[in-house]
């Protein structure tokens, strides 16, 4: 079959990469002039398949008036009249409860498995260059509450397969010496050894060279202007110069772009655009900078070495389409850069980034079709797109496939974000 994906970022490459192993003939279409330039550029670069928890968490709604009126906090939100927004905001507060926050953990931990056996394949298949590490990563815990919290979460998250330990403030510092100045200021820590970090736009250039040697075409510089039906079943696309393209099928996987392209046709998708930061600092200091992937709790800054470079990324902005580089922002990132990791290197020199994460008010992706029998969805995974971009792909693949999902696809439903 001819299948037409939308977006060369992550989650297209790989749906198009397991398409291929499937024998199709595969196009993808992006209004980039490469791959990977979007959200894929300069995500966190964890692989986070053990932290998988929803933002959408029990404590999340006491905090939002702090949120707001904290200049610095790490969540920000902007009031919006649209009913969209306005919808995807209560539906988000609905889910801001513990059942419905262990019921999205214990679906998404399925996904990320999945997506940590496929990538670890796909790796020692193809021989992939993207400054992969297997360190580990550790949530450090500024306060006792917090920290306290979260090891009576250990019990739960090893019934659904996490290997994790708590470590005391020695402990972590430890595992990581380059912690060592924080030391007054670390309750503790809970460490996973499984958890891996690599450059999400580098395996996105890897991807692209190993589908072009398949066969796949890219077609880069072209904007989708809508998707219109022919009759009841089918979809075409019409790009914004009034070409038109036909496929057997059509996968959108346009992360927060996918919402109003789809809106036309009355499919509404409940994705909205957070906005994240990250610096992207050279290291200067070897023993400085930390080797284990770290996540500062309260801070919600996450820290990963890739190859030579120090990945630093936090803040999540509602705020709309805005793909702008808040100056604030980033210079509330540096702040936090410096107080715990102060000579990893010069944060003058470092590459700033914002992007906009595809978020759905659970936090769980949308991996499913559509009324339209030849139109597809692999949208939503928000800041764990690189996380499961794998396994989404590969579930979405077996569908279109006609074969049984590795994993219930009735999870990732668009009746069930």
């Amino acid at each position: 079959m001819e299948i037409l994906i939308l977006g060369a970022g992550v989650i297209g490459l790989t749906t198009a990469y397991y398409l291929t192993e499937q024998g199709h003939k595969v196009s993808i279409l992006d209004k980039n002039p490469d791959v990977g330039l979007e959200t894929s550029y300069a995500n966190g670069a964890q692989l986070s398949y053990s932290y998988v928890a929803p933002l959408a968490g029990p404590g999340v709604i006491g905090k939002v008036p702090k949120w707001l009126l904290d200049p610095n906090s790490p969540l920000r939100f902007r009031p919006s009249l649209d009913p969209a927004d306005i919808c995807w905001n209560l539906r988000f507060m609905k889910a801001c409860n513990a059942s419905q926050s262990d019921k999205t953990t214990r679906e998404l931990l399925q996904l990320s498995f999945l997506s940590r056996d496929l990538l670890h394949q796909l790796m020692d298949a193809e021989k992939l260059t993207m400054d992969f590490q297997a360190s580990g990563k550790m949530v450090l815990h500024r306060s006792t509450e917090s920290f306290n919290s979260a090891v009576q979460l250990l019990d739960f998250q090893r019934q659904l397969g996490c290997e994790q330990f708590a470590l005391n403030t020695d402990e972590c510092i430890e595992k990581e010496p380059s912690l060592a100045p924080l030391k007054n200021q670390i309750t503790g820590g809970i460490y996973t050894p499984s958890e891996e970090a690599a450059d999400c736009f580098k395996f996105c250039q890897n991807l692209k060279t190993i589908l072009l040697n398949r066969g796949v075409e890219f077609l880069f510089n072209q904007e989708v202007g809508l998707l219109q039906s022919n009759g009841s079943s089918q979809v075409s696309v019409m790009l914004k110069n009034r070409q038109t393209l036909s496929a057997d099928h059509i996968v959108v996987a346009l992360g927060c772009e996918s919402t109003a392209l789809l809106k036309p046709l009355q499919i509404d998708v409940p994705v909205r655009p957070l906005k994240g930061y990250s610096l992207t600092l050279p290291i200067q200091n070897d023993n400085q900078a930390p080797h284990v992937s770290i996540t500062d709790f309260e801070r919600k800054v996450v820290y990963a070495r890739i190859g030579k470079r120090l990945r630093i990324a936090g803040m999540a902005d509602l705020v709309g389409m805005n793909k702008n580089i808040d100056p604030s922002r980033i210079k509330t990132l540096i702040n936090e850069a410096k107080a715990v990791f102060p000579d990893a290197g010069n944060y003058a020199q470092a590459e700033q980034w914002a992007g906009l994460r595809p978020a759905t008010p659970k936090g769980k992706p949308i991996i499913d079709s559509t009324r339209y029998k030849n139109l597809w969805l692999n949208i939503g995974q928000g800041a764990l797109g690189f996380t499961l971009a794998t396994g989404s792909s590969k579930l979405l693949a077996d569908k279109i496939s006609g074969k049984t999902p590795s994993v219930p696809d009735t999870l990732f439903s668009l009746s069930n974000a």
